[in-house]
């Protein structure tokens, strides 16, 4: 099995996201090691400098449905050759909670979901071997009932594998980094885009953060 320093993957979406919770900010980016998230990356998708079609009342004081956020349902792609070693389907979509107060309810059964395991944290994700065996990737937050590939099947970089869900308490992609979540136990690095603690943006342009 080879060893590089590093994982080069391409990014598993197209269009513009941003990016959140990188290990280009700190390490482990999720504050922890459990479950593989040591480099995993969170990413939510823009447009101009809005994540959403619209804000309401509810952005406010409450939850708000998951069809008004753009990164929803949008395309989730393999960044990278490999085989399908896992998938796992079936788990309902969470409702979003831009809202602090919606985020309340969510934080305090999180520890109950940690003893869940890594299924009731991810919901619905696929796993990759990398071609070469030189990692896993894992992407979850996936849409329930998208999931295109199966245990065993080969797939090219690029090939969709699945939609974007919501697993969390907001519109969050995780290819994880075991990497959004952006998965192997190794650090993860993006070509063809540049990964910061901002948008994703092609070249070295740097585009305005954006409103929630």
């Amino acid at each position: 099995m080879s060893n590089p320093d590093h994982v080069v993957l391409t990014l598993p979406f197209r269009g513009t996201w941003l990016a959140r919770n990188s290990p280009a900010r700190r390490v482990p980016s999720h504050g922890t090691h459990l479950f593989a998230t040591t480099y995993a990356m969170d990413f939510i998708a823009v447009r101009g400098r809005r994540t959403a079609t619209m804000r309401d009342w509810r952005a406010l004081v409450s939850t708000e449905p998951v069809d008004r956020f753009f990164a929803f349902g949008q395309p989730i792609l393999a960044p990278a050759a490999g085989r399908v070693v896992s998938v796992h389907d079936g788990e309902a979509d969470h409702v979003a909670r831009r809202s602090p107060l919606a985020r309340v309810p969510y934080a305090v059964t999180q520890a109950a979901r940690a003893r869940g395991g890594a299924g009731a944290i991810a919901g619905n994700h696929v796993i990759l071997e990398l071609e070469g065996r030189c990692g896993y990737v894992m992407l979850a937050h996936l849409r329930a009932g998208s999931i295109r590939v199966g245990a065993g099947e080969a797939v090219a970089a690029g090939r969709e594998l699945a939609a974007c869900g919501n697993r969390r308490s907001r519109q969050y992609v995780h290819p994880l980094s075991t990497a959004v979540r952006t998965g192997s136990h190794r650090p993860v690095r993006a070509c063809r885009r540049v990964v910061r603690r901002g948008p994703v943006a092609s070249g070295c342009e740097r585009s305005p953060a954006p409103r929630r």
